[in-house]
């Protein structure tokens, strides 16, 4: 393989960085950027917007128009080969002429999975593959998890006194962290799929669980601009039927999924929700790529029991409660120091007063 160039590794951060405005728009499809230059100069870029509108390079294409006749394209994800809801990328880069390709990694999609690019060399397009994967690879992770594994991304959120409590031993909880972990919290809702929560927690706070523009942040309503805001689903168990028209959650833009017990095929043999179950689900018949829990101890535990979650995101607040509070966690029925969940810490920041942590879990399988 002919060794990247510097301008090669120029023009492809710069398809990351457009990647990367699509991140509230764009599921269940991934974020993909595109940058097409000729004797080194930009003559046409784009990235995703939105499912179902054009994808990246055809973006890029436009823009390019008849220069892009024997250009280089740098794109953060495998042209598609398939017809879906928009003609297959690698056909519009063939069409245009393009002379060479260079993908950061090819797409796990199964419909694509080297297609597009064996589509490309056929057509005698000189196509290289690899230039910053990881930094391609962050751009989508919880597709990249369920394409590979159908499985979706799972992040698990929670909140506490630096002491491990979520609430006083009466119930009020309003407000342990601070706004500005409240308006952190926004971001990741937005890159989910799903919320997923219990009507337990929607009651006790009256919780719409919805996105909120205004709290995103200036840059992040820049980089949605023209599209409107994508509201993830709302999943809300509530086997014993609890939830009323009045609530929040019910008076807020986005749709709603309220899972009873009812749901016989998502229940184990205590009656119980089976979180295994409940997730597959959700990425199967609601095409999910990404599920952002937020829930009590109770629910909390059930997550990591069945070792679905692959990030925890942990806000701690400089307040002590006591332990006779109520605790982040309830009983994980350990025995032995060896069947305690070890984590990686992945990032740990100061948000406002508050600490966050984002730990990846590591599971005893």
């Amino acid at each position: 393989m002919i060794p990247f160039t510097s301008l090669d590794y120029d023009m492809m951060n710069r398809a990351i960085q457009l990647a990367w405005r699509g991140r509230y728009t764009t599921a269940p499809n991934p974020n993909v950027g595109c940058v097409i230059t000729k004797h080194g100069e930009i003559i046409g870029e784009g990235y995703h917007q939105r499912a179902g509108e054009p994808h990246a390079e055809v973006h890029a294409l436009r823009a390019a128009g008849e220069l892009a006749r024997g250009a280089t394209a740098y794109v953060t994800l495998e042209p598609c080969s398939h017809y879906g809801r928009t003609p297959p990328c690698a056909k519009g880069l063939i069409d245009a002429g393009v002379a060479k390709v260079i993908c950061a990694m090819q797409d796990p999609n199964p419909q694509v999975a080297g297609r597009g690019i064996a589509m490309l060399r056929e057509a005698g397009i000189e196509v290289e593959v690899g230039l910053l994967e990881q930094d391609a690879q962050a751009l989508n992770l919880a597709f990249l998890k369920r394409m590979r594994t159908g499985k979706p991304f799972v992040q698990l959120k929670m909140a506490a006194s630096l002491d491990g409590q979520t609430a006083l031993a009466n119930g009020q909880s309003q407000w342990i962290t601070s706004a500005a972990a409240r308006k952190d919290v926004q971001k990741f809702r937005a890159l989910s799929g799903a919320i997923l929560s219990t009507s337990q927690t929607v009651i006790a706070d009256n919780a719409s669980l919805n996105v909120r523009a205004d709290e995103l942040g200036d840059e992040a309503i820049a980089t949605m601009a023209p599209q409107t805001l994508r509201q993830p689903l709302r999943v809300i168990l509530d086997r014993q039927n609890k939830l009323t028209a009045d609530l929040k959650l019910f008076n807020t833009d986005g749709e709603v999924l309220v899972l009873t017990e009812q749901e016989q095929s998502l229940l184990d043999e205590a009656g119980q929700f089976d979180i295994d179950q409940l997730c597959q689900m959700l990425a199967d018949k609601h095409n999910i790529n990404h599920i952002w829990v937020e829930a009590g101890a109770t629910l909390a535990s059930a997550f990591i029991q069945a070792q679905v979650v692959d990030e925890l995101i942990v806000y701690l607040a400089p307040k002590i409660m006591g332990c006779d509070g109520r605790g982040l966690l309830g009983a994980l029925g350990l025995e032995s120091m060896s069947d305690v969940t070890e984590l990686q810490f992945k990032d740990v920041r100061q948000i406002g007063p508050d600490i966050r942590i984002i730990a990846e879990p590591k599971f005893n399988q």
